[in-house]
């Protein structure tokens, strides 16, 4: 048969020829006048800004696929080795203005535009946030694939197409609620369908065994629900290099076959049912898996990549080099963004043994030595596991490979500690109990060649804490690699007036190399430029003070300090420290105790899981107090609190240019690194924080005199859970207690008796993990600090220069540049030394 996609004809050699498109902007205007009039076909009735979006876009998009074409030809010339980043997030907001920035198009776009009446700045904002991800774990993916193409590295990204992205976040009455995020309603025009590498995954079934020929033994998965996997690549460019590299992600789509036998018993809602269900693997980001179903559906897309993956993977090796495997671990590298793509560990040995026809030796050769993990958490329950009934309904001949592994690992193990049963218990693959579960990190961490934390101290508590059995076992496997962020997104499209004032004084090296930045530390002190710092933050956080203004209904004054605190809402995160805080503020000036205090801005953002009832709570007493604190005519502009609704990454590119304190408040010991904390500290904000994941590096770099520092030690936290007694704590201080009593009151909720008695009862129990009350005190003492030196405009503007002239560690370029020297070790590609070839 004539596969669907095959050419009956060869067509004549200069269809392949890559045409350089012209960046000049007449030739942009015409490429714009022809999307616009002829493939989308509007005329003088139909100005719709969705059209002229999308005519730019494909206007752009042209330009970035001639050099992601380049870019392949290069990488299959050089025969160089690959790596591939597989997470089930990318968090990659709006691609236009990062793609002009990184094309070197922003100014001549702009005259395009407006030479045809069009604002391109307004163009931009038409553009909805890709919904490929739900927080820092995705934009973190999404920044590591920008740092490789502008490194010239050879690395492909692969995640899941999903149809609605987390949710839309609205407030009513105080409280969350979620309305569908269908950021593909509108189509996408910078992804290209590529049906002919489609893919299929098996689920289900059962596996039966044959003899072959020669004698040996081979396992048939029969029997299988099978869903197509159909990619859809996204172009990734490097700043301003020709360097264009791709993401690809995955849509399923139910196969072909029809179920006759259902349809001829007239069943035919029966017989397209399978339909539905393959779509719904890539429908939603991260299905609540509370439930049952929730389980199911979140396994089914965590093997659903990492299977379409590989299998891609794998078909584009055999067709360069056969079913020759020799050099295959030489040549690719596979990293797993946490525990979520784990599975493919055991799917690697099912594809060469199975349809490859290794033995377990080679294959296991092969996956042992490609596989690199890296872990997000330091959170027990975040580390994945699935009940192993679920798993053998599902993914049976996964579930026998996991099996084999973990017998072959636990008789190392047996042989490194003899008759160590329950060390045995603890590294098992296998958890047992009342009901099996697969422990994916413990599959990750026995099949990879790597395993590294994402900020010193999370590596060090890994090793330490939650893998110490594994960390004496692989010393070699264990590594860290301090996350970062691109500067390109995260300061120089964000920050236009920042990234000009410095770039006039230092140059632009700094986009590529951020070190750069230290050049400003001799004009933190110059008077002339912290006026023109202090202009450029001002303007920021007058657009700031507009989308609050906007979203919220509430005037933020830019001359008040801007406190922020953004990220998901959870905790650990503690939010609600910072709310305690506010509430300790209100008390205050009820009180006329406002010496030394400066005015205040308090701006909370985030998402809460649908199902994580306390964090929803937590919300819904933020947006309490704010309706309190705002409506007081005692309190004025004195203080200032807003929740602002659906935090993604738009808004975030607002906030951070804006931000002077950013609260990174997490308790000790369960942040595994952050990266919302470098993006405030690039923008010139100062940070208040305890010595938790990257906090610790990043007073490092700036200095104790440059960072609000407060709180119990990780150590100390563990030391006073034995006694701790919040309650006692409370009473002993005076501040403390106000706050409590205004809360307990009801104060806040004088209307909705018992709102709160939850969240109280949360902080006061001896049990809290997060230890709210504990480190209140610090972190009233470390806020005053905070009033004093904004007093003082001078000193605040010098470490606000400080800062930024400091951050130059926490660009993702170091980071993807460690990656790449201990664990990918790829050579960097220039797609112009292959032009010719």
């Amino acid at each position: 048969m004539t596969p669907r996609y095959a050419c009956k004809v060869t067509p004549k050699p200069e269809l392949f020829e890559n045409e350089e498109l012209s960046m000049e902007t007449s030739a942009l205007v015409e490429d714009f006048k022809r999307y616009y009039g002829v493939y989308l076909a509007q005329d003088k009735g139909s100005a719709s800004g969705h059209y002229l979006f999308h005519a730019l876009a494909l206007t752009i998009r042209d330009r970035l696929f001639s050099r992601m074409k380049q870019t392949k030809h290069a990488y299959a010339a050089s025969q160089c080795k690959h790596a591939y980043y597989l997470s089930m997030e990318f968090l990659m907001g709006r691609a236009m203005g990062n793609a002009a920035l990184n094309l070197n198009l922003n100014k001549n776009i702009a005259e395009a535009m407006h030479k045809l009446g069009i604002d391109f700045e307004e163009l931009v904002q038409q553009e909805h946030d890709a919904g490929l991800g739900n927080g820092g774990l995705g934009r973190l993916a999404a920044c590591f694939i920008d740092s490789c193409a502008t490194l010239q590295l050879p690395v492909t990204g692969y995640g899941i197409r999903y149809e609605y992205g987390m949710f839309q976040q609205g407030i009513n009455n105080g409280r969350q609620i979620e309305m569908p995020d269908h950021w593909l309603r509108d189509g996408n025009p910078w992804e290209l369908e590529r049906p002919e590498f489609t893919q299929r995954v098996k689920f289900g079934g059962h596996t039966e065994y044959q003899r072959n020929l020669d004698g040996s033994l081979s396992v048939i998965w029969v029997n299988t629900n099978d869903v197509l996997a159909v990619p859809y690549d996204i172009p990734v460019p490097g700043y301003q290099n020709g360097t264009v590299n791709k993401l690809r992600l995955w849509k399923s789509a139910a196969t072909d076959e029809f179920n006759l036998e259902d349809f001829n018993a007239g069943s035919y809602t029966e017989a397209v049912a399978a339909k539905n269900e393959a779509e719904n693997i890539s429908m939603v980001l991260y299905p609540n898996d509370a439930s049952e179903n929730g389980k199911e559906l979140r396994l089914r897309q965590q093997y659903f990549l990492a299977s379409a993956s590989l299998q891609d993977i794998l078909d584009y090796w055999i067709t360069a080099h056969g079913n020759d495997f020799s050099d295959f671990a030489n040549k690719n590298c596979f990293q797993l963004n946490d525990t979520h793509p784990t599975v493919a560990v055991a799917e690697l040995m099912r594809l060469l043994m199975d349809e490859h026809q290794l033995d377990w030796e080679s294959a296991w050769q092969i996956t042992s030595n490609t596989m690199a993990y890296t872990n997000h958490t330091l959170l027990p329950e975040a580390l994945e596991r699935w009940p192993v009934n679920l798993f053998s309904r599902l993914l049976p001949r996964i579930l026998e490979i996991i099996y084999e592994i973990n017998a072959r690992f636990l008789s190392e193990v047996a042989s490194h500690w003899p008759g160590d049963k329950e060390r045995l218990a603890r590294l098992s693959i296998i958890e047992e109990g009342h009901q099996q579960q697969v422990r994916m990190a413990h599959l990750a961490i026995v099949g990879s060649f790597s395993v590294n934390g994402v900020a010193a101290l999370h590596s060090e508590l890994l090793k330490k804490g939650l893998f110490s059995d594994f960390y004496a076992l692989w010393p070699e496997k264990f590594n860290n690699k301090t996350n970062g962020v691109t500067q390109r997104r995260w300061m120089a499209w964000c920050n236009p007036a920042l990234s000009s004032l410095i770039s006039d004084k230092i140059g632009d090296a700094w986009l590529t190399d951020l070190t750069q930045l230290r050049q400003l530390e001799p004009l933190a002190t110059d008077p002339a430029f912290q006026a023109q710092w202090h202009a450029a933050k001002r303007a920021n956080k007058q657009r700031l003070s507009a989308l609050v203004e906007e979203a919220c209904g509430v005037q933020f004054n830019p001359d008040a300090l801007f406190d922020i605190q953004v990220k998901r809402i959870h905790e650990y995160k503690r939010q609600l420290l910072n709310i305690l805080h506010v509430i300790h503020l209100y008390d205050r000036i009820k009180r006329g105790d406002t010496q030394d205090m400066v005015k205040r801005c308090v701006l909370f953002g985030g998402k809460a899981a649908p199902g994580y009832a306390m964090a929803k709570d937590i919300i819904k007493l933020i947006n309490n107090v704010a309706n309190v604190v705002n409506n007081d005519l005692d309190v004025g502009d004195m203080l200032k609190v807003v929740f602002l609704p659906n935090y993604q990454v738009s808004a975030m590119e607002v906030i951070c240019p804006a931000a002077d304190l950013s609260e990174q408040i997490s308790t000790a010991g369960k942040e595994a690194s952050g990266t919302g904390n470098m993006k405030f500290m690039m923008n010139g904000a100062i940070t208040i924080g305890t010595l938790d994941g990257a906090n610790i590096e990043i007073l490092e770099e700036v200095g104790d005199e440059n960072f609000f520092l407060f709180g119990l030690t990780e150590q100390e936290v563990n030391d006073m859970r034995h006694h701790y007694q919040p309650r006692e704590i409370i009473a002993a201080d005076n501040d403390l207690m106000r706050v409590v009593n205004l809360l307990e009151s009801g104060h806040f909720n004088q209307f909705e008796p018992g709102c709160f008695d939850n969240v109280i009862n949360a902080f006061t129990s001896p049990h809290d993990p997060w230890m709210t009350v504990a480190d209140f005190r610090s972190y009233i003492d470390a806020q005053a600090q905070v009033d004093i030196a904004y007093h003082d405009k001078k000193r605040w503007l010098t470490m606000s220069i400080l800062n930024s002239a400091n951050s130059g560690k926490f660009s993702t370029d170091r980071t993807m540049t460690e990656y790449n020297q201990d664990i990918w070790k790829l050579p960097q590609i220039n797609p112009s030394d292959f032009a010719s070839s």
